[in-house]
């Protein structure tokens, strides 16, 4: 057979193997659709109980889409905010977060400038009633929805101030609310030449107000270092996290690559200007809740030297969402490519792929050793693991409790609105924690030590037969009971610190308390250390 018969015969074999699989698929798909409507039809007319169509739809996308990973979600006419949060950063509402501490809707921020500060929300408030809804930790999910709207529309909420009983009424005005990205970027320690900046979300605006806040801080002084914070920043939108690695690596650095089933999913993304920052000495802090964004921006830096990493192991998102309109005013952020590192590294910790039939194929990240432009060794899956690991004290069990209780949170408001003329520099911190320890006595306070916990798992699998060790093991309790009552005066500055941790918030703006909270920050005077001991800060990153 003649070479260009071959050559034909081969194509032909191809192009057919090609249409055949497409068409297999496509079989599938319709089947799949026609089995689908069949079910949802009969189930609609037929089942014992009235059924409302559409919840059971909206019930049987959230079924399909949960057998995936969960960062693809089906996204509703009536979360048409959440989409303008992640796109642009903003949403219609009045300025608030709020949060459950014990059964309450309480307000946990309030943000400098919107309606609601202006009307006189305070935090600390407990929120009762939204748009004629009555609230509770039942439907806290729902309120949300009910405080966000058009801007200029009004919104009616009931609160109770306080350890009042009274109720308080706001007729609060809806505008359009722009959640800061950066929250900080300050010289600090103060008369430094150190920044710190503290980064939040990656929504669009997120490049522009760091290089905004770096302009600003170069035309105070010169810029000798920084510190980025990352910690507890979940992502966002990945072209952001390239725009904020432009600001520090050299022109034309890869800094992120992206791949997927389709071949638009392929793609590089390199560093287009010169930086901002060149040579500034630069550290990044991550935590456990660092994740997306915030791993692609510490993957790069890391991989290329160009700053530390510190803190501890990042959350271990690898996957790149796109968000797509549907009908209806619908949308649907699905999951369509994983992204590497420079190095070529996948950080992705969980893989939703196994042991789940709907996967054609396993998509397993393998473990692997990877070298940055210094030739040192990191690693895939599972996160960015820091350059220097630095973790917070751990937290002793009676201030675990303290704060699992919210007795720091509501402790605070009872100060506070007995104090509210006091400036804060005057509050005496001994007679705080004297107040402190008689109002958690009001409250009933109490709980179990881990060893008190242990003993009771013991007395409960002791035969009967054993009954003088049991009373040996309930007498041992009493004594562990008795020691636990100094547990108090043992962790007087842990209890100190997060007590003022909370005063802080309600007698002073934003941004001291930002300060105040560095001051006991370990993983911050860490990094402040490693930048002003250049012979540390060059070992981390293999500089010769």
């Amino acid at each position: 057979m003649k070479l260009k018969n071959l050559r034909n015969l081969l194509i032909g074999i191809f192009v057919t193997l090609l249409f055949t699989g497409f068409a297999d698929i496509y079989f599938e798909i319709n089947k799949n659709l026609e089995l689908f409507g069949k079910v949802y039809k009969e189930i609609s007319f037929n089942y014992v109980s009235e059924i409302e169509p559409g919840q059971f739809m909206r019930a049987g996308i959230q079924g399909m889409l949960s057998s995936l990973d969960p960062y693809t979600i089906f996204i509703d006419d009536k979360r048409k905010e959440d989409i303008d949060l992640i796109t642009h950063g903003k949403y219609g509402g009045i300025g608030i977060s709020i949060g459950l501490r014990g059964d309450n809707v309480t307000v946990v921020e309030v943000m400098d400038g919107y309606s609601a500060q202006r009307q006189g929300i305070k935090v600390g408030d407990i929120i009762i009633e939204a748009a004629g809804v009555k609230i509770n930790s039942d439907n806290v999910s729902e309120i949300s929805s009910l405080v966000k709207g058009e801007p200029g529309s009004t919104v009616y909420l009931i609160i109770v101030r306080s350890e009042a009983s009274d109720t308080i009424d706001f007729d609060i005005v809806r505008e359009e609310v722009i959640v800061k990205n950066v929250t900080f970027a300050e010289f600090y320690p103060e008369n430094s030449n150190n920044v710190y900046l503290k980064l939040n979300n990656f929504s669009r605006s997120a490049s522009d107000e760091i290089k905004n806040s770096i302009r600003r801080l170069k035309a105070e002084k010169n810029i000798e270092s920084m510190v980025m914070d990352l910690r507890g920043n979940p992502g966002g939108l990945l072209d952001i996290a390239v725009d904020i690695c432009d600001k520090f690596l050299p022109k034309d650095y890869l800094i992120v690559s992206t791949k997927g089933r389709v071949p638009s999913s392929i793609k590089e993304y390199f560093s287009s200007q010169e930086p901002m920052l060149s040579s500034t000495k630069l550290i990044l802090l991550i935590d456990g809740g660092s994740a997306s964004a915030s791993e692609i921006v510490a993957g790069a830096i890391q991989d290329h030297d160009r700053g530390v990493i510190l803190g501890t192991q990042s959350f271990g998102k690898g996957l790149v969402q796109t968000i797509t309109p549907l009908t209806f005013n619908t949308s649907l952020k699905i999951t369509t490519a994983r992204y590497y590192t420079p190095s070529g590294r996948n950080i992705q910790k969980i893989n939703y792929s196994d042991n789940n039939k709907v996967f054609a194929n396993g998509d397993s990240v393998l473990a692997g050793e990877f070298l940055t432009d210094h030739d040192r060794i990191v690693y895939s899956k599972g996160g960015i693991s820091p350059d220097t690991t630095v973790t917070f004290a751990a937290r002793s069990k009676i201030v675990i409790e303290l704060l699992a209780h919210g007795l720091f949170f509501k402790f605070a408001n009872h100060y506070y609105y007995n104090n509210s003329d006091r400036e804060f520099n005057t509050i005496d911190a001994k007679k705080v924690i004297n107040e402190f320890e008689e109002y958690i006595q009001g409250k009933d306070f109490h709980y179990d030590t881990d060893a008190e916990n242990h003993i009771k798992l013991l007395i409960k699998d002791i035969s009967e037969s054993y009954s003088d060790l049991v009373e040996e093991l309930k007498n041992l309790k009493v004594k562990i009971n008795d020691l636990k009552k100094n547990d108090f005066n043992l962790h007087a500055n842990e209890i100190k610190i997060e007590i003022f941790n909370e005063l802080v918030k309600r007698f002073l703006g934003s941004e001291e308390t930002v300060k105040h909270q560095l001051d006991t920050d370990i993983q911050f005077l860490t990094a402040v250390e490693i930048l002003n001991n250049e012979a540390v800060y060059n070992r981390l990153l293999n500089v010769n």
